[in-house]
């Protein structure tokens, strides 16, 4: 069958759907990957060997006009194309995409990776968003969610039937490329590091996080611990931290910036801990990553963050929104002993093979997209 993957950047397939390509194109289908262009958009073909469509979609904003110019650019798409299957990812393309599916007579497998400010902030848009997806999740073959707090509330709000739902565990984790290393011998005097993997965006806790670094710091002393944030800058739609802003915190020099990496792994592994304060997440990929790679984590008592962590077996939850908790936490990390760091981290690496298999969610996408086939040639 042809099978195309749909979300709003090719770096979000190169990042986080490079298992589910392989994994369908093994099972012998042709895939596509549909997405606006960017650095990553060649890579699809010449590396993962999908066939990349390229479609222009402004991923922040709710102008109906321009939305509405969205879902006629998908249907366009879509009967060129002619998938048999379309798999949605991201906001825009699980709506306005799952819309032109429909239209154009193509079923539809949908991924809810997280609720966004949508959810998080309770507004105009949010229930215009309610809204969307309570006439678009009408006609998904499933819709997989990330994490079951995320799949009750789409159900109390009644924006989808129970039947049509599922449950994965996140994008799961590649065990082989992400895995701990032997433990490296480290200088003496050299500081405990606390790592962040995530976009520069308020709801990804970033000012509680450089907040809490500075209070640790002023604890234990600048030399002692060290706080760093790999991510990408992303200002558009007035979600992410304006560069300017971003770019004074960081004269303050309580956090290293270190930019963007295709290499996160290697970023992980010279961590002492990772640290996502999310306001709410569908589970976090970079946590799972973290976790496979045997390191202790602190996180937010939130939906989509809580299901990575067991608190107290392989790291600590804080309160949402909470610098001095969220400090608090991460100060006893940098205190434990390193039989205890280490007990923390066997038990991270042991939930990611328990729980976060990338295999186990693929197993998933592979019978939705056989079961959506079998309805096509019975139909």
């Amino acid at each position: 069958m042809r099978v195309a993957l749909v979300i709003n950047t090719s770096w979000n397939i190169w990042n986080f759907r490079r298992g589910l390509v392989k994994a369908l194109r093994a099972a012998g289908h042709e895939v596509l990957a549909i997405a606006p262009p960017d650095a990553y958009s060649d890579r699809l073909e010449s590396e993962l060997g999908c066939r990349y469509v390229p479609i222009v979609m402004e991923n922040k904003g709710t102008n109906p006009i321009k939305d509405a110019q969205l879902t006629r650019r998908f249907m366009r798409v879509y009967q060129q194309e002619r998938p048999d299957v379309v798999l949605h990812f991201t906001i825009k393309p699980n709506i306005y995409g799952t819309l032109a599916a429909r239209l154009a007579g193509v079923p539809s497998i949908n991924n809810v990776s997280g609720l966004g400010t949508v959810f998080i902030v309770e507004n105009l848009v949010s229930k215009v968003a309610r809204g969307l997806y309570r006439l678009a999740f009408r006609y998904p073959h499933k819709v997989f969610f990330q994490n079951n707090d995320d799949r009750e509330l789409f159900v109390r709000y009644g924006l989808i039937k129970p039947a049509l739902t599922g449950l994965v565990p996140g994008s799961g984790v590649d065990l082989t490329r992400f895995q701990p290393q032997p433990a490296i011998e480290k200088a003496a005097g050299e500081p405990f590091t606390f790592l962040m993997v995530a976009r520069v965006l308020y709801e990804k806790g970033i000012v509680e996080y450089f907040a809490a670094a500075k209070q640790v710091q002023a604890a234990m002393g600048a030399d002692k611990v060290r706080f760093q944030l790999l991510g990408g800058l992303d200002e558009a739609g007035g979600v992410g931290v304006p560069r300017a802003t971003f770019e004074q915190w960081l004269t303050e020099g309580h956090v290293a910036y270190l930019g963007t990496s295709d290499d996160v792994a290697a970023h992980l592994h010279q961590a002492n801990c990772i640290v996502l304060p999310s306001y709410r997440e569908g589970t976090p990929k970079t946590l799972l990553e973290a976790a496979a790679c045997g390191k202790p984590l602190v996180t937010t008592d939130v939906p989509g963050c809580r299901e990575t962590v067991q608190n107290g077996r392989n790291g600590y939850l804080c309160e949402v929104r909470s610098a001095s908790d969220l400090a608090d936490k991460l100060l006893m990390v940098a205190q434990l002993p390193a039989a205890r760091l280490a007990a923390l981290g066997a038990a991270s690496r042991q939930l990611a093979e328990e729980k976060f298999d990338e295999q186990l969610v693929l197993r998933q996408y592979l019978a939705a997209v056989a079961e959506a086939g079998q309805k096509i040639t019975s139909a």
